[in-house]
């Protein structure tokens, strides 16, 4: 008997999402070499990806970006299935849940940086969360949300303005035909 080959058929989506998850995972490492005083907070500048895969195109493919995102920074960083795996998972699942209806509200009041200071206090309640039921049984643990919440606040400003900013800058790109950019040449 020999063995047989699984062939996976592979899209032009697959590649995007893969792509955009290889941007992603880069920037999830470079925030972990970034030494911050409380263990849990740290500016999460891989986010800036998700909002604008979320932003151009749309949930689905941010989930799948985001998820992608964690799991591969776990095995490459060697914290799969260690609390921090966990903790960083809660935290992505619970702002892709907020972000999903986030995304349908109005866009005159609402974008990038509504969706960014969204998903950060989500991050931040979902790892809280876990926090509280699994690794420190005991209430004590939410005296530190103030903190927690105050670099969300920072921080899910800061990523939303450069995502937008990204986003604009792009979009001025696509819109200037026949010019040349330095990818191009």
């Amino acid at each position: 008997m020999t063995p047989s080959t699984i062939e996976l058929a592979v899209d032009a989506d697959d590649l995007r999402i893969a792509r955009l998850a290889a941007a992603a995972v880069g920037l999830a490492l470079v925030d972990a070499t970034i030494p911050m005083p409380l263990p849990g907070v740290k500016p999460g500048i891989a986010n800036i990806v998700t909002l604008m895969v979320l932003a151009r195109y749309g949930w689905r493919v941010a989930a799948w970006v985001s998820l992608l995102r964690v799991m591969a920074c776990a095995l490459l960083l060697g914290q799969f299935l260690a609390p921090g795996f966990f903790l960083s998972l809660s935290g992505t699942l619970m702002s892709l849940l907020v972000l999903a209806p986030a995304m349908r509200l109005p866009a005159r009041w609402f974008g990038v940086v509504s969706w960014s200071l969204l998903a950060s206090f989500a991050h931040i309640a979902g790892q809280l969360m876990l926090a509280r039921l699994w690794l420190v049984p005991h209430d004590g643990i939410f005296r530190l949300t103030p903190i927690f919440l105050l670099a969300a606040l920072v921080f899910g400003i800061m990523n939303g303005l450069v995502a937008a900013r990204l986003l604009r800058e792009s979009a001025l790109q696509e819109s200037r035909p026949g010019k040349e950019t330095a990818c191009d040449a």
